[in-house]
């Protein structure tokens, strides 16, 4: 998990000062509006609505966009349809890739997907060949500068949290879906301040890769993550934490 780990952590800091600001803000709206759609429009009986808006207020999104999502999922302002779209596949290295997607014209999306993979050198999978892999879960990232490992540990134990990781200069505290926002509320109670905390697909196992498989598998990445339809990307690779930095750095 190192090399993935880092990598999470390294898009995180990248998109709070990323010059694609418009970009970002696309992608949150649609986060938004989906989930004010599949739920309510009121992020306190709706915890996927309720991270979403915690998003798009770390990223300074105007509140007043963050509204016009919600009414969009709401349906008390028209606006575009979108569904959701999963695509799996395998980049170079043999690491294996799930892209979840918002989109309003899925049979368009599939194929830009599938031209970013073979351009990059991976390859498109059909349904459930990576999934498998894959385990939904709730992270939290404290940094070790806002408190001491038994604290943490302490605080996340009586929350309800399954595991506690040390990554670097980070704790990782990991969750099931249910308990991650009580775990999160029990450092906010704490006023111990939160990195990041996201529900994401966490890999079983890691492949790791180096050298020109790990450049191209990270442009592959790159290339994903910047096509507009697309919400997140998850894989399971393992490269080594001076190649990550070396690419973010070009």
């Amino acid at each position: 998990m190192a090399g993935h780990s880092k990598w999470a952590q390294i898009k995180h800091k990248k998109a709070k000062v990323d010059a694609k600001r418009g970009r970002i803000f696309t992608k949150l709206i649609r986060e938004i509006t989906v989930a004010a759609r599949m739920g309510s429009g009121d992020p306190e009986h709706n915890p996927k609505l309720r991270l979403a808006i915690e998003k798009a207020k770390e990223h300074n999104m105007p509140w007043e966009n963050i509204e016009r999502a919600i009414k969009r999922g709401t349906g008390e302002l028209e606006g575009v349809e979108y569904q959701e779209a999963i695509f799996e596949g395998y980049g170079p290295g043999g690491v294996a890739i799930l892209v979840k997607a918002l989109t309003d014209n899925k049979n368009r999306t599939t194929g830009e997907i599938r031209h970013i993979f073979s351009k990059h050198g991976g390859n498109l999978g059909s349904p459930g060949s990576v999934a498998w892999q894959f385990e939904e879960k709730g992270i939290i990232y404290i940094e070790k500068d806002k408190a001491n490992e038994d604290t943490v540990f302490e605080i996340a134990v009586e929350a309800g949290a399954e595991d506690v990781k040390t990554e670097g200069d980070t704790y990782e505290v990991y969750t099931s879906p249910k308990d991650f926002e009580n775990v999160k509320k029990a450092f906010v109670d704490a006023n111990i301040e939160i990195q990041n905390a996201d529900i994401t697909m966490v890999p079983q196992s890691t492949v790791r890769v180096d050298g020109k498989d790990a450049e191209r598998l990270l442009k592959l990445l790159d290339a994903l993550e910047d096509n507009d339809d697309v919400q997140k990307v998850y894989a399971n690779f393992d490269i080594p934490e001076e190649v990550l930095q070396s690419f973010t750095e070009q």
